[in-house]
């Protein structure tokens, strides 16, 4: 069994997490959650396109983008959790075969990077959200209110 680095895989979560690029890493092509993080990125994706091409006006595009944000922000927790794992048990786990290899400041600036990559990514993705939420709650025609008496 090959080596898995720890600074590696905190580092492909933090650069194409949203692809599950860290999972295939560490579990191989036969991982079902690395092939899942690719469907919400690539809707997203072409939500992203859709708002581009057609506006801001697009409803499908308001349901479609949120899933890149959610995809991204779930691999930056990723990264974090990979990159903060105690490096015995990272070895006994991923390196069984393996002696315990001390990682230096390579996680701990992925974890770094990552807090504010995902943190910002969830609060624009949740803003976003929102806001398209109450723009569509606003399109909804109100009733006529009815005159007393008539």
């Amino acid at each position: 069994m090959p080596y898995r680095s720890k600074t590696l895989a905190a580092w492909l979560a933090l650069c194409l997490g949203a692809i599950g690029a860290h999972r295939w890493y560490l579990r191989g092509w036969r991982d079902a959650l690395a092939w899942l993080f690719l469907l919400p990125s690539a809707l997203g994706a072409v939500g992203v396109l859709r708002m581009r091409g057609l506006g801001p006006d697009d409803h499908l595009a308001w349901v479609l983008i949120p899933l890149l944000g959610l995809s991204v922000s779930a691999a930056m927790l990723q990264a974090i959790v990979i990159a903060l794992t105690p490096d015995d048990r990272w070895d006994a786990r991923h390196n069984p075969q393996h002696p315990v290899h001390a990682t230096a400041w390579g996680p701990v600036l992925a974890a770094g990077l990552a807090l504010l990559l995902g943190g910002g990514v969830l609060m624009a993705t949740l803003a976003f959200g929102g806001q398209r939420w109450f723009e569509w709650l606003a399109e909804e025609p109100v009733p006529a209110a009815t005159a007393p008496g008539g």
